[in-house]
């Protein structure tokens, strides 16, 4: 083997030079806020990558829509700029490099907030849990999907930093990858694509047959439909459909995967699920007194309705965090998804609650969704494999427990308010900038688009996210730049003009600091899905309310950042000069039953000035899960009297008493 790649190096490279010749001259437009780059100096007609597939596919006897087809599945093409993925993956083909790529991090490591978020049990993670300096994992330590980049290194023979940051060398490196599975599992190279079954599912890195067969029936679904998209870097690319290609199931049989074992998990048939549970046990803290975790028994939705889910990302490898789940005196949520091949692990029934939000209310009623990711590089991007096993599994769970399919339901960890003041500067930023808001929604049928005219009132947050690149600083040192990439996050500005100051956020910074651009900063933030009301327009700027503030973006007709909509919103009744926003939706004093400490309806910093007006989400009772023991038989739920309107108040979510405002349509 290694001879023949000796031998063959050379005319590799020459394949490789080769393609990215057969690309025409000329100049494409940069995109916005990206430094220049060698694929930024191509036409919008650049088929340079699509004629790297062809050369590929030719050279390793790949049949070109595998090729095409894998690479969708991993990256929809993209080459990022060169920068890795969550699990350090490089290029189209996501070729993986995790020792190079990734530095270990603890889950929960950038926010401070107790992720339970309830005064009747204190709690914090375990400070072994938390190490201060991250630790590059030894390369016995990763498993065989985290360093395909190597091993094709070795069957290609071309550089390592090579196949990291050029797009065609990537491609080539990925079909030698899926040339030498095919001969592994002791098939020809046949250039009929339903013979590559069983070396698709290998390429997954799959080490179930139940996620390996998911993702091979992905890729195969790729080639029936087709697909045709430009890229990040301004390449075009198309797939064409194949809607009669066979597939040979059977390969996978004989390929000696072990059988995942799915338990009572809560999943779609159409994804890989299985059964790896949280614990619910009782042990003694430092001070020897009782305790327990690492979540509550409830009885969902009977006892409390589910209204919504929340998107995480893990801060971990996918193995460690296996580790911390299954730990009693740490956190929990109901399901981790891994990166390189959408497998998803169940370890809470959607019935109980995980302590997973930093917000008790929200945690007891939502459920959470942990994505294998690291916020120690937060420059780095989602594979699509995950996007779309997520997206199964988010609209199975909305389907069954009526959680709508917007961005007031289906909420990042960091659109999550802090419970009272104090707990807000140390909430979550995750997944972050770099989740493709846009795309999962599409992936869930509900791809956000203009819904008015001009006059509706409201706009529906929706950048271009391959062409809206800000500037981020702190992805490594607090001052460094992050490498630019697309992001569904949109700055808000005092005055419509490029060099005002962002918005201030008084409660993340008590002392009055202006927001800043860094990339866990969502002090002047808004996201693609998220809805505002209009407060004004000049020119290629347009004004929203946002944290009590006539908050400005960047809007223009021809690139617009946001898209007309119309819809309810919430506003001071009338005679009063502001009303409070408050960090939890909980029932008045009188609602508490004896033996329930009654929990403080606390506002946050925030307010709503007269003429205001915030986009509702729900209208809710008042409700509190009073759990603070192992023995269930003391848990309540308390509901009162008194109603909320769950809105849109910044880049997270607020409440306003029902009592307080007045609801609208927008636009009046």
């Amino acid at each position: 083997m290694r001879g023949t790649t000796d031998r063959t190096s050379a005319a590799r490279r020459r394949t490789i030079r080769t393609a990215g010749a057969l690309a025409s001259a000329g100049l494409l437009v940069p995109l916005l806020g990206a430094a220049p780059s060698s694929d930024a100096a191509r036409p919008a007609s650049d088929t340079r990558l699509q004629d790297a597939f062809a050369a590929a596919a030719e050279e390793y006897r790949v049949p070109r829509s595998v090729l095409l087809g894998v690479s969708y599945l991993q990256s929809r093409w993209d080459a990022h700029g060169g920068a890795a993925s969550v699990t350090g993956g490089y290029g189209p083909m996501h070729l993986t490099d995790a020792r190079t790529a990734l530095a270990s991090a603890s889950h929960h490591s950038e926010g401070e907030e107790d992720p339970r978020g309830d005064t009747s049990r204190p709690m914090r993670p375990p400070k072994a849990q938390t190490p201060s300096e991250p630790s590059v994992p030894s390369e016995a330590e990763l498993p065989a999907r985290l360093k395909t980049l190597p091993r094709a290194a070795e069957l290609t023979g071309l550089p390592a930093e090579e196949l990291r940051t050029d797009a065609a060398a990537n491609v080539a490196g990925g079909a030698a990858l899926l040339a030498a599975a095919q001969k592994g599992l002791g098939k020809p190279l046949s250039a009929d694509p339903a013979d590559w079954y069983g070396a698709i599912a290998r390429f997954s890195g799959a080490d179930d047959e139940a996620t390996a067969a998911t993702y091979a029936n992905d890729v195969f679904a790729v080639i029936r439909d087709g697909e045709r998209r430009t890229t990040d870097a301004g390449q075009r690319v198309a797939l064409a459909p194949e809607p009669d290609l066979r597939t040979d199931a059977a390969q996978l049989r004989r390929m000696g995967l072990r059988k995942a074992a799915p338990g009572g998990t809560e999943c779609p048939r159409t994804v890989s699920c299985e059964w790896i549970p949280a614990p619910y046990e009782e042990f003694k803290d430092p001070n020897g007194n009782p305790d327990y975790g690492n979540h509550d028994l409830a009885d969902r939705p009977r006892s409390q309705s589910i209204d919504s889910i929340i998107v995480h990302d893990t801060e971990g490898r996918w193995e460690g965090v296996l580790n911390m789940v299954q730990d009693p005196k740490y956190v929990s949520w109901q399901y981790t998804l891994r990166s390189t091949d959408g497998h998803i692990a169940q370890h809470v029934k959607a019935k109980d609650v995980a302590w997973h939000a930093g917000n008790w209310y929200v945690n007891a009623k939502s459920i959470g969704l942990e994505h294998e990711g690291f916020l120690t590089a937060p420059d780095t991007w989602y594979t699509e494999a995950m996007y779309r096993t997520s997206a199964r599994l988010v609209k199975y769970l909305a389907k069954k427990y009526g959680i709508p399919l917007d961005r007031q339901h289906i909420l990042g960890h960091d659109n999550v308010q802090g419970t009272v003041s104090s707990t807000i500067p140390g909430m979550h930023t995750d997944p972050g900038p770099y989740w493709d808001w846009q795309h999962y929604f599409t992936l869930l049928g509900k791809p956000f688009h203009r819904t008015a005219g001009p006059n509706g009132g409201l706009v529906t947050v929706a950048p271009e996210y391959a062409r809206n690149r800000p500037e981020y600083t702190g992805c490594g040192k607090p001052a460094d730049t992050c490498v630019p990439h697309g992001s569904a996050a949109v700055r808000v500005h005092t005055e419509p003009r490029d060099d005002a100051p962002l918005i201030k956020d008084i409660g993340k910074r008590p002392g009055g600091q202006n927001s800043t651009i860094d990339v866990n900063d969502v002090g002047a933030r808004l996201s693609t899905g998220q809805r505002y009301a209009v407060a004004g327009r000049q020119g290629d700027w347009t004004a929203v309310w946002y944290l009590g503030q006539k908050a400005w973006f960047k809007n223009p007709g021809k690139q617009p950042t946001a898209l007309d909509a119309k819809g309810w919103v919430v506003t001071p009744k009338e005679g009063a000069t502001e009303v409070p926003v408050y960090g939890r939706a909980y029932p008045e004093k009188e609602a508490y039953p004896a033996g329930v400490p009654v929990q403080a309806v606390s506002p946050l910093p925030y307010r709503i000035l007269a003429g205001q007006k915030y986009v509702i989400g729900d209208k809710v009772p008042g409700e509190y899960y009073y759990a603070p023991t192992f023995d269930t038989a003391r848990h309540t739920v308390v509901r009162g009297k008194d109603m909320y309107y769950v809105i849109q108040y910044g880049h997270r979510i607020g409440y306003v008493r029902a009592a307080d405002v007045q609801v609208v349509r927008s636009g009046s």
